[in-house]
């Protein structure tokens, strides 16, 4: 009898009892699966969305091409390309950090990868905060009575300055909705962290650090289309002229 009801026992409980299954999955790759496809539905949407930035962004350049460029060439470009090393550095730190789960390494070196992934996260939006900065110094934020370049700031007299501040809206739009993606996704990082840091991620179960790092791939692929954009029209008009 006790044999019989071992076998029984057995048969009818889960096969993977894992702690982090959710009880309307058979399994935790069903799981994983199924994670898998809504992040990339989600992406799909945030392309969509990004899209639509970078139509009125081509539009307007195409109207406006003088503006455009004579308007980037007061960008930094060696912050813009300070940050596009930043977050490519993140990547790959991101990158460390999924194969640090699912190759089962220590909680320690799970955390150290996705920490670093964090501050370089917090790099980029620092120097992010100082070209603003800079920008609103310069008069060169595009809302009513803050558009007033100064300072060592000139334009061409030919191009009026609407078309010039038609690109700031777009350069604050685009990399302000970049830098907003970043600050959910360090904001969704530290809890991932706390949960490595207890032990949660293993070969078996480290989806959740996957998917973040689908996310934090996308966003950092987003940058590197807005830099040669916005950054490095500047200097085809200056040698041009």
């Amino acid at each position: 009898m006790a044999d019989a009801a071992a076998v029984v026992h057995t048969t009818t409980a889960p096969h993977s009892a894992h702690s982090a299954l959710a009880h309307h999955f058979d399994n935790l790759e069903q799981q994983r699966e199924a994670g898998t496809l809504g992040m990339w539905v989600f992406l799909v949407q945030e392309v969509m969305f990004f899209g639509a930035l970078f139509l009125a962004y081509t539009l307007y350049r195409t109207k406006f091409p003088e503006a455009f460029a004579a308007a980037s060439n007061h960008l930094n470009w060696k912050l813009g390309a300070l940050n596009t090393v930043v977050l490519i550095c993140s990547s790959l730190t991101m990158a460390l950090a999924v194969w640090a789960t699912q190759v089962g390494r220590t909680r320690r070196t799970q955390v150290f990868f996705m920490a670093l992934t964090g501050v370089l996260g917090l790099t980029f939006l620092v120097v992010k905060a100082v070209e603003y900065t800079t920008k609103y110094h310069d008069g060169l934020i595009p809302f009513s009575g803050l558009f007033n370049p100064t300072g060592d700031v000139h334009f061409p007299a030919n191009i009026p300055l609407q078309n010039i501040q038609m690109f700031y809206w777009i350069y604050f739009a685009m990399t302000g909705l970049h830098a907003l993606h970043m600050i959910i996704g360090i904001a969704i990082l530290l809890p991932i962290m706390w949960r490595a840091w207890r032990g949660a991620y293993s070969p078996e179960y480290h989806a959740p650090v996957e998917l973040f790092g689908l996310y934090w791939h996308f966003v950092d692929i987003v940058w590197i289309f807005l830099f040669p954009l916005l950054y490095l029209l500047g200097a085809n008009f200056h040698s041009a002229h």
